[in-house]
């Protein structure tokens, strides 16, 4: 661990016999770790070097000459003073450096054309999705817009991502997330989404959405490669018109969504946002865990809610139900 002070392996070695042997020549310390005479001289030398031993007076170059080791307590206090003033210079570097880059990345910005060419971004694993999104967000100017699937939000999720959410809501960020209907049935989900909402975030769910997506300041979207898995990892995509589309992709979501805390209205003869989402993916030809994985809710709950629309469509069969829906007027003829 001594090599942080300058201190190799061979040196350090020297260093403790001579402080356990303090008499011994070079011939004797020599013998005593089994490497050449010559291989302590040149550790002698080193440890001159960081004024970890002290010469007599004619110095190294009397071949004759032993150094003497210098108290641990004197030495090693000094190179570890020095090492820390390095590191504190060092810092100061890099943050200098550090404000350099953001201007040049911000003149960069203010620079480049409108209507640059897309940039495609592959970040290999959900640990450089983490790391992008971090930067990402660390330096957004405006806005952050989600689309969050999934269901349920973990415990541990939500407390990772209070820290950030404070320091943007607190530097005036606007937010837009948009959750599933199913978060309004988990008491912590929910609990987290309205504790957004007092910040200043703005909150909406929807039965269905139609992937995972993070837009930073309109400028910069993050998609995942595979919808399904997102161990896969995900692209972080850049250019006017691929994010125009997806702006306006959320927008119309977002419009759609309903707002946390409202309540929703319906006739009887309606259905409700899950139960049209459920019924249009049943049409689609989906699963009962295809659709659990879309509403992001249980299996159970998918299945109960197929149930509940078999009975109020009074039929025997999802063939029927499908038949019946669209004379009701609940799926369009073509479904």
């Amino acid at each position: 661990m001594l090599d942080v002070l300058g201190l190799d392996r061979p040196a350090e070695a020297v260093y403790r016999a001579m402080l356990s042997h303090p008499r011994y020549d070079a011939e004797e310390l020599a013998r005593l770790l089994g490497i050449p005479e010559d291989a302590v001289r040149q550790a002698w030398e080193r440890l001159s070097g960081l004024s970890l031993v002290q010469y007599p007076a004619g110095g190294p170059a009397d071949v004759t000459a032993v150094p003497r080791a210098v108290s641990p307590e004197v030495g090693l206090e000094f190179l570890l003073a020095r090492r820390q003033a390095e590191l504190v210079l060092e810092n100061e570097r890099i943050a200098g450096a550090r404000a350099v880059a953001r201007q040049l990345i911000s003149e960069y910005e203010d620079l480049r054309p409108v209507g640059a060419p897309v940039s495609v971004e592959h970040l290999a694993d959900v640990d450089e999705v983490r790391t992008r999104l971090a930067v990402l967000t660390e330096n957004v100017r405006n806005e952050v817009m989600v689309f969050a699937p999934g269901g349920a939000q973990t415990e541990a999720n939500m407390a990772a991502s209070r820290p950030l959410n404070e320091r943007l809501l607190g530097r005036g960020v606007t937010m837009r997330t948009i959750y599933l209907d199913s978060v309004r049935n988990n008491p912590a989900s929910e609990a987290h989404a309205k504790w957004l909402t007092e910040l200043g975030g703005q909150v909406r769910t929807i039965a269905v959405l139609p992937l995972r997506m993070t837009i930073v300041d309109r400028t910069t979207a993050v998609l995942p490669v595979n919808s399904e898995d997102s161990g896969e990892g995900a692209v972080a995509l850049t250019g006017q018109g691929t994010l125009t589309a997806l702006c306006t992709l959320f927008e119309t979501v977002w419009e759609n969504a309903r707002p946390l805390g409202q309540a929703p209205r319906r006739a009887e003869a309606e259905l409700d946002h899950q139960e049209a989402a459920s019924l249009r993916l049943l049409a689609e030809g989906h699963t009962d865990e295809g659709i659990a994985k879309r509403l992001g809710v249980s299996h159970r709950t998918a299945r109960r809610i197929a149930t509940v629309l078999m009975e109020r469509l009074g039929a025997r069969s999802r063939f029927e139900a499908g038949v019946r829906a669209v004379q009701r007027g609940w799926l369009p003829p073509d479904a």
